[in-house]
């Protein structure tokens, strides 16, 4: 039977694409056949779980067909080999419940962003295979990883899964999860404290994996960038692993210098979309029951149907129903439902950059012909790099169209959205414009 096994292995191998069959199928140890039990070995829970989800079908479809027995898969997982390890020594156990991580390290890791949390479908499979893969410590060849993918797709969920895994099977490892912004942070401060020595000895030799999240925000800030070269030199050299994220290609983020945009396009790139309608089906019953919900089938059908922009957006959904049902005392049934999403979809199939440009010059008391002029004057630059980031937020214009919109160019359109979300994360008065447009925007006030 181990012979029928490996034929079943060929056929797949045709029948899914190659890197799926490497990561998953593959791996897979024929253990016995009996009493209608197919019974084979997987490398891990992730894996196990990932082709029992994926895969099953499959495999209990093409083992009929060779053998003509009726087949009912059953994986476990094979036990570890342990290897001899030195003793760890009694500090760095001391350092370990609070994962070595002070403030200056970056963030702690969401303990809900993990593999096992990872919804995988069409749009994100090969982002999560290589994702994986690299956690899993694979493939030694490729250390870098570069996840792309607009806002609220789950960049972070993946980025920070590699960081659970990568603890989980090797607990000395010094893992820094930290955005591109908190580097430009802790760098200026330790220039302004005289310690920037030590901030260089922390990165370049004190990080075994680092996890550097939205590293568009590096746009136009050249020292940040050489330093963060000279840190990733020194990482790849000593064979780190490191994850990078971005809403933007690495040669559409403007304002990197040559060795800087090298090192992100030689990374894996790995492209994660927005989910189709079984995906989000699947993201909606997990949810539901990670926060204890009971919600039929025909309501979940219906939000996965009705939200369909991002992972964020179904949460928003979600989270609203059970609300509403729990504040007004009624059941969550489909007109509960759609009584939530029928503004949220409303509003945003009217929201435009057309919109949000009149919405802006009315709040600020400006025309329409100053916002698009060519004029720097501050009483209309303002007004303009607001109406462009709330144009990126609300519509999917992509940044050249946006740009083209307000008479500037790409690199300026992105310029402009990376101030105001400086404006935001620094608590100015920004955040309190922004906060004001967004609200009449959600509330369909324009």
């Amino acid at each position: 039977m181990e012979a029928a096994w490996k034929n079943v292995q060929s056929v797949i191998k045709q029948n899914i694409p190659e890197h799926s069959f490497r990561m998953w199928v593959n791996p897979l140890e024929f253990q016995g056949f009996g009493k209608g039990k197919l019974k084979l070995d997987s490398p891990n829970f992730f894996s196990r779980k990932r082709v029992m989800d994926q895969y099953s079908i499959l495999i209990e479809k093409e083992f009929e067909k060779i053998t003509g027995e009726e087949c009912k898969l059953s994986i476990n997982i094979a036990p570890v080999k342990k290897k001899k390890r030195q003793a760890v020594s009694s500090n760095l156990q001391k350092t370990l419940p609070n994962l070595d991580f002070a403030p200056s390290c970056g963030r702690l890791l969401s303990k809900n962003y993990t593999f096992d949390q990872f919804v995988v479908g069409n749009n994100n499979d090969f982002a999560y295979s290589a994702a994986l893969s690299l956690a899993s410590k694979k493939n030694s060849q490729q250390n870098s990883l570069f996840l792309l993918g607009k806002t609220g797709m789950g960049k972070s969920h993946l980025s920070q899964a590699i960081g659970h895994h990568l603890l989980s099977e090797h607990i000395t490892d010094k893992i820094y999860y930290i955005t591109a912004e908190e580097f430009y942070n802790e760098m200026v401060t330790a220039f302004m404290n005289n310690s920037i020595n030590k901030f260089k000895e922390k990165y370049r030799k004190g990080c075994d994996v680092l996890l550097l999240d939205d590293v568009h925000y590096l746009t136009g800030k050249k020292r940040t960038q050489e330093e963060l070269s000279l840190t990733l030199e020194s990482l790849y050299e000593a064979n780190k692993k490191i994850i990078f994220s971005s809403c933007y290609l690495p040669s559409d983020i403007t304002g990197l210098n040559d060795r800087l945009r090298s090192r992100f396009s030689g990374s894996l790139i790995s492209n994660i979309e927005a989910p189709d309608f079984r995906t989000r089906v699947r993201i909606l019953n997990k949810k539901s029951m990670r926060n204890n919900l009971t919600i039929s089938g025909d309501v979940i059908n219906f939000l996965a149907s009705a939200l369909t922009e991002d992972v964020r957006q179904l949460e928003s959904g979600l989270l609203g129903v059970s609300a509403r049902a729990s504040l007004l005392g009624k059941k969550i049934d489909l007109e509960l439902a759609e009584s939530v999403v029928k503004d949220i979809v409303k509003i945003q199939k009217t929201i435009t950059v057309d919109v949000i440009k009149k919405l802006v010059c009315k709040e600020f008391n400006v025309s329409v012909i100053d916002i698009v002029s060519r004029s720097r004057k501050q009483c209309y630059t303002k007004p303009r790099q607001i109406a462009m980031y709330l144009s990126r937020r609300y519509t999917d214009a992509p940044l050249q169209t946006i740009g083209k919109i307000y008479n500037r160019y790409h690199a300026t359109t992105l310029h402009a959205i990376n101030c105001v979300e400086r404006g935001i994360k620094d608590n100015t008065i920004t955040k309190k414009q922004v906060e004001i447009l967004t609200g009449k925007l959600d509330a369909g006030k324009f």
